[in-house]
């Protein structure tokens, strides 16, 4: 097809990237352990790993799991936060032939027993803050192999024990939990020094994640990532990144903040596989709610690259003491997840003197597919342009293209779009083309340089601070309450998160309360899912075939608004 907006590209950016440069992201990793050896590459509550360490980790807790008979190709689930922990166990599990399973370590036992059974996750990598949801439904799953780890493992003495006691008896922020059978982080590292890792022979084709998304039926799906998708998207990011670093002058090495979580594919790709590529060091903040404790950390770094979601922007953005940080070396501020709005973008832009360069990806996607030049002076108000070896279609309802500057679904191509959806062929096919473009689902605009604006979405599904909210399980555990009748879920607009989840509910028990419902769904759903507003209604609006109409309630919640 014409890729028309390649004369839109930034100088020396190439139109395409060889993904066969590499076999697989392991042989790209391998190739930075021996490259950046004594470099940083993770900071974490001012520790850090180097490349070498990641290298020597990694290896030992590969060939652990190799030990335990895990045959190559068995999934291995991570529900871990942002810790030093994450990285070598992503590196683990991929140097030994598995399939990495990332988990939102919030999940809900529901929730998790789904991504478990639904993935056949054999062994389970997880922080012990989480180990009681883990606990609740491990007999459920096919998990024979659980490795438990403390925020302090990898800290050093005597940091580490002491940031346990912290957390475990001061802040009391590990449930009691019992997973008889499991094995400590640590403990499984040193038995596997003693070992040797059978390092297999992995090819293009070889699964090396299971990214899960929710899907149109609201199910949660496992977006299956080859290789050489993430190989793709890696080189194409990286050839992205060059005019943005020439920007000004970085003195010393690459820093990336990664305080979006490494479980989200944005994160995962973004911050912890593109640092490994460039040789960057990676700040990794474990819990960025925490404004103030977040900014105690980046005021010790000179930082180049900062990934984030407009919430993240705008709660920095907000607090007087982030405007006195160094900018003087940040190059790239790189928004995804959720569009980045003009005024959050414009006090950022003040602050620190460096442009928000939003992008768009998905999970089916192993994150970004467009992006705005990475040297943009200036808001642009859209998604940016197709990154290299990606082709964008917008197509109308009958899957013809439509013409410029006209709306239509976004479809993409490329070697960065996923393999298919993990054992589910008929949910592939709804999202896939004859000729292989997957429709995200999104409506957009393409205009005569080849940028694209987001204008609407043609799921229901509602996105929570970048995070995808599908209203069929929002609905599926509300309707489970023995006091109500019926529901309906929908998105509706945010100051904070972009989107809320908004409740309307039908009793069939008059006594239910906001507060109960809202309780209820606290221990159902996991943060980003609950619904912010919860409306009582006598009936809910409904089609002639009995199928109830979330667009006739989001109409009727903007008219009101209005």
């Amino acid at each position: 097809m014409d890729r028309f907006w390649l004369k839109s590209y930034p100088p020396g950016v190439p139109a395409d990237i060889d993904p066969s440069a590499y076999a697989s992201v392991v042989s790209l990793f391998e190739e930075s352990f021996s490259k950046h050896r004594d470099k940083r590459a993770y900071v974490c509550m001012d520790k850090a790993l180097t490349f070498g360490e990641i290298d020597f980790l990694s290896t030992a807790l590969g060939a652990w799991l190799q030990g335990r008979g895990l045959k190559r190709g068995a999934r291995v689930a991570i529900m871990m936060p942002n810790v030093l922990q994450y990285p070598v166990a992503v590196a683990a599990v991929l140097r030994a032939g598995f399939i990495a399973v990332n988990v939102n370590p919030l999940y809900t036992g529901r929730e998790l027993e789904h991504q478990l059974r639904d993935s056949g996750a054999e062994a389970i990598i997880i922080l012990e803050n989480f180990a009681t949801t883990l606990q609740r439904v491990v007999a459920h799953t096919a998990v024979k192999h659980v490795v438990v780890a403390s925020m302090g493992d990898l800290l050093g003495f005597p940091k580490g024990p002491i940031v346990n006691f912290v957390v475990r008896t001061m802040r009391k922020m590990v449930p009691a939990w019992s997973l008889p059978g499991h094995v400590k982080f640590n403990d499984a590292i040193s038995a596997g020094r003693r070992m040797t890792l059978d390092r297999p022979q992995l090819g293009p084709d070889d699964v090396a994640v299971l990214q899960y998304t929710g899907g149109t039926t609201g199910v949660s799906k496992g977006a299956t990532l080859l290789h050489r998708t993430l190989v793709a998207n890696l080189l194409a990011s990286e050839a992205w990144m060059q005019p943005g670093l020439q920007r000004r002058k970085i003195s010393g090495q690459l820093t990336i903040v990664c305080a979006l979580p490494l479980y989200h594919v944005f994160a995962f790709v973004t911050c912890g596989l593109l640092g490994l590529r460039t040789g960057a060091l990676n700040v990794l903040i474990p819990n960025p709610r925490d404004l103030d404790g977040m900014i105690k950390d980046l005021s010790k770094y000179r930082i180049n690259v900062f990934p984030a979601v407009n919430t993240l922007f705008n709660g920095l953005a907000n607090r007087p003491e982030f405007a006195r940080l160094d900018f003087s070396e940040l190059v790239i501020s790189n928004g995804g997840g959720t569009a980045v709005q003009e005024s959050v973008a414009k006090k950022w832009l003040a602050i620190t003197g460096c442009p928000v360069c939003e992008g768009y990806g998905l999970s089916e996607t192993s994150a970004g597919v467009t992006c705005n030049p990475t040297d943009s002076e200036a808001y642009t108000g859209t998604i940016g342009l197709p990154l290299p070896n990606v082709e964008i279609r917008i197509l109308d309802d009958d899957g013809k293209d439509v013409a410029l500057g006209q709306a239509g679904e976004i479809a993409i191509r490329g070697p960065q779009v996923m393999r298919d959806y993990w054992q589910q062929p008929q949910e592939t096919a709804k999202v896939m083309t004859a000729d292989g473009f997957f429709k995200s689902g999104d409506v957009g605009i393409m205009d005569a340089r080849g940028y694209i604006k987001i204008v609407d979405r043609k799921k229901d599904m509602i996105l929570v601070s970048g995070f995808n909210v599908y209203p069929n399980e929002v609905e599926e555990v509300v309707a489970a309450h023995p006091g109500v009748l019926e529901c309906a879920a929908i998105g509706v607009p945010d100051a904070n998160s972009g989107e809320a989840v908004m409740l309307f509910v039908v009793k069939k028990d008059p006594a239910l309360t906001r507060e109960a419902l809202a309780a209820y769904c606290a221990r159902e759903l996991t943060g980003y899912k609950r619904p912010r507003h919860i409306e009582f209604r006598d009936d809910l609006p409904k089609s002639n075939v009995g199928k109830i109409l979330r667009r006739e309630l989001r109409d009727g919640v903007v008219k009101k608004a209005a």
